[in-house]
């Protein structure tokens, strides 16, 4: 038995349905307010609003809607930098990251480069775990993002956060160094604590681990191998800050050298 052949109302629906369908822009694209489609002052406005409320998901969807469907306005690159705050709010440090990273290639001269620098920075601070013994892939990471900070955005609001953030990084890896030396002290091997505490007091001399018992690390491993240019060296470095401590390890040393035995 054949259906019978489709009403006018029913091919209206249809065709209503169809072009629905076929549209290019949907309703999310152009939201409306009182019955007028919103400006894309007023759906950025919205998206900050979404934003300081907690609600980062509206947030990111009125954003990300500027960028799609309305590239040439100037708000469209304000909304990018704004989709990397959301995700950074949400606590998405590599989505916030990548999207800080993809705003400063697209945007190299952009005038808040010194803000994306810095909060690149922090993406990568927030992941870092605090506890030295650690892996510290993060931390270095973070590292390398604020070197120069100060060089390149002398003016920056955020140039003492960086400052500090940086230093206590830095202390961080230095801490990482001393226990990796420690840790060779303690099966003897010697030639590695020289290679560890050489390079803690070189790549962070400013950092408390250093100051202390990375000389007297690099000194005694030193003279245990009978290098007494860098033992001197270091014993130099130790009495500027400790002399008692110099004075104590060259006592020890005088009969730990491999010719007092």
């Amino acid at each position: 038995m054949r259906s019978p052949p489709p009403t006018l109302p029913t091919l209206v629906l249809s065709l209503l349905v169809l072009l629905a369908a076929l549209s290019p822009v949907s309703a999310e694209a152009a939201p409306r307010r009182r019955g007028k489609e919103m400006t894309v002052q007023e759906q950025y406005e919205l998206g900050l609003r979404y934003l300081k409320r907690g609600n980062y998901q509206k947030a990111l969807e009125s954003f990300n809607r500027i960028r799609n469907y309305h590239r040439d306005d100037p708000l469209a690159i304000k909304a990018e930098l704004a989709v990397a705050d959301a995700y950074y709010r949400k606590s998405e440090w590599d989505q916030a990251r990548l999207t800080y990273e993809d705003f400063m290639r697209m945007h190299p001269r952009h005038p808040d480069l010194d803000y994306v620098v810095y909060r690149i920075g922090l993406c990568l601070y927030r992941k870092a775990p605090k506890v030295a013994a650690r892996d510290q892939t993060w931390t270095r990471q973070a590292v390398n993002t604020w070197a120069g900070f100060e060089g390149r955005f002398p003016s920056s609001e955020y140039r003492e956060e960086v400052a500090r953030r940086y230093a206590e990084c830095r202390e961080r890896l230095a801490r990482k160094e001393l226990l990796i030396a420690r840790f060779y002290k303690r099966r003897k091997a010697w030639r590695a604590v020289a290679g560890r505490a050489g390079g803690l007091v070189r790549s962070y001399p400013d950092s408390e681990a250093a100051r202390t018992e990375g000389w007297l690390l690099l000194a005694e491993a030193s003279a245990r191998q009978g290098d007494m240019a860098t033992e001197q060296e270091a014993l130099l470095e130790l009495e500027s800050v400790d002399p008692d401590a110099a004075d104590r390890l060259r006592e020890r040393l005088d009969r730990v050298r491999p010719d007092a035995e």
